[in-house]
């Protein structure tokens, strides 16, 4: 389990991460969310040893995760950057096979090879493995990349806006293949999105971040209401139960106020207002 004490984090002058402190369950997806700027990806970062904090501690297991060896560490924690290219010409596979690193040495057996196999299903991408990644889309080559991290095969994952620049079919496939890999594996994923709908729909929990503080932590359903939605976002808007789901539209016109109808995470219907 995943635990952060008193982070703090100063860029410069300014404060980043404001003495931060929670834990993260196993086995469930966790959603990072809050504006730009509130300090979701360098707590991630930290917590995946990218960053080092200003101060506090973060514990994986009870121990402190400074006191493990790399090696150590990469069989346990799979991260993946918010940004991520190669300069070299490789395939879908090739890169996939890099996440069995940690294990393989860079001499893969049988074993990795399967394991390889179950990683480039799950995220649908066995039909293209042996193109190139310059020849993929930019949807296309982030599902590779959460691929290569399936393929590291550890228990927890930690990804840092994986859905940025993806379309709403894109962004909706890879959060139901994450969801499935949970649910299946009971693997733990942390990660970060912009998009609260996405949180809502496919997260166990949601932590909520403003200015570099941590604002809640707390189920779908205690998140996505109206008056929390403002507090940390500084929006109006409404909130619809849609096939279960709690959906958040914000809006700034009479018919999204008297409950015009909602389209299932792509907004309102009647003036083309876009989820947060």
């Amino acid at each position: 389990m995943f635990e952060v004490k008193n982070i703090t984090k100063m860029y410069g002058a300014r404060k980043v991460l404001d003495d931060v402190s929670l834990s993260f369950k196993t086995g469930k997806i966790t959603s990072l969310v809050g504006a730009n700027g509130a300090g979701k990806s360098t707590l991630l970062s930290i917590m995946a040893r990218f960053l080092k904090q200003d101060s506090g501690d973060v514990f994986f297991e009870g121990k402190n995760i400074n006191n493990y060896k790399n090696v150590e560490i990469a069989k346990k924690i799979a991260s993946l950057r918010q940004s991520n290219s190669f300069n070299i010409r490789i395939s879908v596979r090739e890169l996939v096979a890099f996440g069995r690193f940690p294990h393989s040495k860079g001499r893969l057996k049988k074993e990795d090879e399967e394991i390889i196999d179950r990683a480039l299903e799950y995220m649908a991408i066995a039909s293209m493995q042996h193109k190139y990644i310059d020849q993929l889309s930019g949807g296309e080559r982030q599902r590779v990349f959460i691929a290569m991290i399936l393929a590291q095969d550890t228990d927890h994952i930690l990804l840092d806006e994986p859905l940025n620049n993806l379309d709403m079919k894109q962004s909706s496939s890879i959060m139901k293949n994450l969801r499935n890999i949970v649910d299946e594996t009971k693997k733990t994923i942390i990660i970060v999105v912009h998009d609260i709908n996405c949180a809502s729909c496919y997260s166990e929990e949601i932590v909520a971040m403003k200015q570099g503080k941590l604002m809640l932590q707390a189920t779908p359903n205690e998140f996505m209401k109206e008056e929390v939605i403002k507090e940390i976002f500084e929006v109006d808007c409404k909130i619809a139960d849609v096939g279960g789901n709690k959906i958040c539209v914000y809006h700034n016109c009479e018919n999204c106020a008297d409950g015009a109808e909602l389209e299932h995470t792509h907004g309102c219907a009647s003036c083309n207002d876009k989820p947060l």
